[in-house]
């Protein structure tokens, strides 16, 4: 089994734990079609990782903060921000809603799928992205083992005032 079998093995077991605490189930994986139509809406494609979680996971409700969006409304917020006053990177997509507006959001030109924080809150569009993690598989890894920043519930982060890293390439990609 290599790494990205284990990591989505890993997230299955999370979600299925998480899903039988809950008494809720989270819904069905998509169909390899779905993630093929939603690709051409999008102009691009999705990352293999992210589309994996989508076809053999469940199509969103998992995951740090509000957890992933199911796809289609992935595809809805991507057009609304891109539609917004905002000026929205070519091939960044929103994947999980972090509330108070902010979105994970994961570039889909990098090759590790780079996950991305958008922050609207500062109003300046220059000050509204941030790197979270360089790729999408170390951003599942940070939520599984509790290592990420969104996953200290302890207020350390507050404490030691941890600045995020601003996203150098935003200018060149809008």
């Amino acid at each position: 089994m290599n790494e990205t079998e284990q990591l989505l093995e890993q997230v299955a077991d999370r979600v299925r734990n998480s899903a039988q605490g809950r008494g809720t189930p989270l819904p069905k994986p998509l169909a390899d079609g779905e993630i093929a139509r939603a690709e051409g809406i999008l102009g691009f494609a999705l990352p293999p990782l992210l589309a994996k979680l989508y076809t053999r996971v469940g199509d969103g409700g998992f995951g740090p903060e509000y957890g992933l969006l199911p796809l289609r409304q992935v595809i809805e917020r991507h057009e609304a921000r891109r539609a917004s006053g905002w000026r929205w990177p070519e091939g960044v997509l929103p994947m999980a809603d972090f509330g108070c507006g902010m979105d994970a959001c994961v570039d889909c030109r990098s090759e590790t799928a780079q996950v991305l924080l958008f922050d609207p809150n500062p109003g300046e569009p220059d000050l509204a992205w941030y790197v979270d993690s360089p790729g999408l598989a170390d951003w599942l890894r940070g939520w599984l083992d509790g290592s990420a920043w969104f996953c200290d519930e302890s207020g350390l982060g507050e404490e030691f005032d941890l600045e995020p890293v601003p996203w150098a390439e935003f200018r060149s990609r809008i």
